[in-house]
């Protein structure tokens, strides 16, 4: 059963362009393998961070809405608590199934 979800992630501030887009590329590929279709992935910039984490007031966010089973939740989130370029990461599943999402869609 495919479900809907979406994942903020946020990226060390001092990251170039290029590096950027290689995490975004990274953490598609990751959920793809998984069995996930990437809907969209929003660029959200640089931005101040409500508090200091790991010693950075900024953080770049980025923005995956994806659906998929469940299990490709653990190993998208496992890369990301690796990864020295994420400093934080949430998971949310959207309360809709993919199925209910789409057939809304069609009818807009």
């Amino acid at each position: 059963m495919n479900y809907m979800y979406e994942t903020m992630y946020i990226l060390r501030p001092d990251l170039n362009d290029e590096a950027i887009d290689q995490e975004i590329h990274k953490y598609q590929s990751i959920a793809q393998e998984q069995g996930a279709d990437i809907l969209e992935t929003q660029h959200r910039g640089k931005r101040r961070l409500a508090y200091e984490i790991q010693d950075q007031r900024e953080g770049i966010y980025i923005q995956m809405n994806y659906q998929g089973p469940g299990n490709i939740i653990a190993p998208l989130e496992r890369a990301m608590r690796l990864s020295e370029e994420v400093i934080r990461y949430l998971t949310v599943k959207q309360n809709i199934l993919a199925e209910e999402a789409l057939a809304e869609a069609a009818e807009e």
